[in-house]
């Protein structure tokens, strides 16, 4: 198994979380520290991913952070070894890593990545340069240069397949989402096929250099992908980027945090309850956790839940999570 490489944003002891950390005296098992298993820089995973982990981390008295994956696939592998503690991960990439069909390890069934928390909906958009003239998935040539993020990432395994399935002939290109970016304006790239949280870091950030298309999928198209794949009906709300007018039709895919399932129960119930119990504050680290939120407990239809956090959810928000659907039972 590759170990994690990239940026890790550590947080250590912080007297501001002395009060929260006494309220989890018991502490029998826990680690000193963690890491949350995020994406690639530029993307929804990172800023997300790193703020909990450093929230989590300052509230328990830990040292902990996010560090730069492949994204879900990765993440899944990456928790199911233990090799990270925490990770991110959406239902799609989970059900085929538990199926054993996670391209990292074919065959090997990642049974022990357990659900943690709901985190928010990943919607699949386009983004072209608005002087491309494309403003619709019909106006994308053949042979265009589209870019679908990190290899094994969300997008990088079902937008392809949708762009395919809507009749697109594209050059298929990799990279982190910041990169992608900049290979946008720099005309390396005619479209960038995100699958993200909103807003997107990179967006926001091209939104601010430059005009950009952000193009919804007609009702037809929409109805196309709803039935070919794992994933519902989502409006990219207006007031996610200041290109838009109007809500963007989209399709989405839910997220959900992950833990190693041999973790502590008491130590991923107090990070749950960290994250969990202050939305306004995981809102304040990214808008995206406006899901964030305790009723979507019942978006997990794939993953065994951590014992952990099923206590949380059963006490905390009348989550009625079947016994058999509880790592352990």
């Amino acid at each position: 198994m590759t170990k994690l490489a990239g940026i890790t944003l550590v947080v250590g002891t912080a007297l501001a979380g002395a009060a929260f950390a006494d309220g989890h005296a018991d502490r029998t098992g826990w680690p000193e520290s963690f890491t949350v298993g995020t994406a690639s820089q530029g993307g929804t995973y990172f800023a997300y991913g790193a703020g909990w982990a450093n929230l989590v981390a300052e509230e328990l008295e830990l040292s902990g952070g996010g560090e730069v994956t492949g994204g879900p696939m990765q993440n899944m592998a990456l928790v199911h070894t233990g090799d990270a503690q925490f990770g991110m991960t959406t239902m799609g990439p989970a059900a085929e890593s538990l199926a054993g069909t996670n391209p990292i390890a074919p065959g090997l069934q990642m049974t022990n990545a357990c659900a943690m928390f709901p985190m928010y909906q990943t919607p699949f958009s386009v983004t072209a340069l608005s002087s491309s003239g494309i403003t619709s998935v019909a106006d994308i040539p053949a042979g265009a240069r589209i870019g679908f993020g990190p290899a094994g990432s969300t997008s990088d395994t079902y937008f392809p397949r949708m762009m395919e399935e809507l009749g697109v002939e594209f050059d298929r290109r990799n990279g982190g989402w910041s990169d992608l970016g900049s290979q946008l304006q720099d005309g390396l790239l005619d479209v960038i096929a995100f699958a993200a949280g909103v807003p997107v870091p990179a967006v926001s950030q091209l939104e601010v250099q430059t005009e950009v298309n952000i193009i919804e999928f007609t009702q037809e198209e929409q109805a196309k992908i709803m039935a070919a794949f794992p994933v519902s009906q989502y409006d990219i709300a207006a007031d996610s980027y200041t290109t838009l007018e109007a809500p963007a039709r989209s399709v989405s895919m839910w997220n959900f945090a992950i833990a190693n399932c041999d973790l502590p129960e008491s130590f991923v119930k107090a990070a749950v309850d960290v994250v969990m119990s202050d939305n306004e504050r995981m809102v304040n680290i990214h808008r995206a956790a406006r899901s964030t939120l305790p009723e979507n407990w019942d978006k997990n239809t794939v993953m065994m839940w951590h014992p952990g956090a099923a206590a949380w959810f059963t006490e905390n928000a009348g989550a009625e999570i079947p016994a058999d659907m509880t790592y352990g039972n």
